[in-house]
């Protein structure tokens, strides 16, 4: 006769399925020597994609690069300053246009190495996580390119004396928005973070929703930080979009939290 505690057994091991005993099986050395892989194949990735980038280099830092300089009201006048300043402009340009397209290849990577430790009913949902986490990446870095440059180049290049010329340097610029770029970016992953730390039970929507007040401050104090103008409406087109992430990052939370409590009652 087959006692409770091996049908408890039993069942426990059917709800865990492989991963839980992948997880046993497989030691630490195991693990960093899977994430050593994983990261290879990543940067072969980001290689791969540098190459391509590259060969369109010139595509890519005249007519995109360059393009928030020229499409502004009052374009900037770019100048170098120093011998090589052209040179690391390219190189700039070209790897960080490689990072933002192997993004969702990286991510990949990453939730491959995660892979073993969770559900199997979990494992299937890992390409549609991939195409969120990118579309959310690569939605930020399109709002940081049509929406927040365009707004911020136009303001800087008519604020002060119109007895001082402007020239800024092309290292300075390509800085600046290549950071705006991909700060952006990794804004816009704020619902999956959410979802992290809500499966972690760090962060819970009960916490979200009582300090959506304190959230909704923040923001427009960063809006107002970021935003080059003091008007509301300004302020309103950059905060709008983080107001909308922060609602989302609730819903996702609270999701995350159903699915972290019902693997619990599933042991």
């Amino acid at each position: 006769m087959v006692s409770m505690t091996e049908v408890t057994e039993e069942k426990e091991t059917a709800s865990r399925g492989d991963a839980d005993s992948s997880d046993r099986e497989m030691p630490f050395l195991e693990h960093l020597e899977e994430l050593r892989w994983r990261l290879i194949r990543a940067a072969l990735g980001l290689v791969l994609l540098t190459v391509v980038c590259a060969f369109f280099a010139e595509f890519i830092v005249t007519d995109i690069a360059l393009r928030p300089a020229r499409a502004i009201e009052r374009p900037l006048e770019l100048i170098n300053t120093v011998p090589y300043g052209q040179l690391v402009f390219y190189m700039q340009v070209v790897l960080v246009s490689a990072l933002i397209l192997a993004m969702p290849w990286v991510l990949y990577q990453l939730w491959k190495f995660i892979e073993p430790g969770l559900y199997p009913k979990e494992r299937k949902y890992i390409s549609g996580i991939v195409a969120f986490t990118s579309l959310c990446f690569f939605l930020g870095v399109a709002f940081a390119y049509f929406i927040l440059l365009p707004f911020m180049l136009d303001f800087f290049a008519g604020f002060g004396s119109p007895a001082v010329k402007n020239l800024i340097a092309i290292n300075e610029y390509v800085t600046f928005i290549l950071t705006m770029i991909l700060v952006s970016g990794l804004i816009f992953e704020l619902p999956m973070v959410s979802y992290f730390l809500a499966r972690f039970g760090i962060l819970t929507p009960a916490f979200m929703r009582h300090y959506r007040r304190h959230a909704y401050v923040v923001i427009l104090i960063l809006a107002a930080l970021v935003t080059p103008t003091t008007d509301i409406f300004t302020m309103s087109v950059f905060a709008f979009p983080i107001v909308i992430l922060y609602e989302v990052s609730i819903v996702i939370s609270a999701v995350a939290k159903r699915k972290r409590e019902e693997s619990f009652h599933q042991i």
